[in-house]
């Protein structure tokens, strides 16, 4: 089964800060996107074989199920938590 893992790097340094709500939105659709990742890694059976693509190309390697799902469940952790420190700003910059 194919598939992109979102990357935390392919969100960081793109947007400028002062595009914040780009970003926010760049970064909602990658986390849906990572969501999506963990819960087909999650759903496959123990016997299934995952690939992992090859950074900017079309190659493919055969990939362990387990370690991609805690990789994928890691990166999606870390695009909530980036997200979660844009609304604190945002909130911190409302009150003043």
């Amino acid at each position: 089964m194919p598939f992109r893992e979102a990357r935390p790097e392919d969100c960081a340094g793109l947007v400028p800060p002062d595009d914040s709500a780009a970003h926010k939105e760049d970064l909602s659709s990658k986390i849906k996107e990572q969501k999506i990742v963990v819960d087909e890694l999650s759903n496959l059976k123990k016997n299934r074989k995952v690939y992992r693509q090859q950074q900017n190309s079309n190659i493919f390697f055969l990939a362990d199920r387990t370690e991609m799902l805690s990789e994928s469940k890691n990166t999606l952790d870390e695009l909530k938590k980036e997200y979660q420190e844009i609304e604190n700003s945002e909130k911190t910059k409302i009150k003043k």
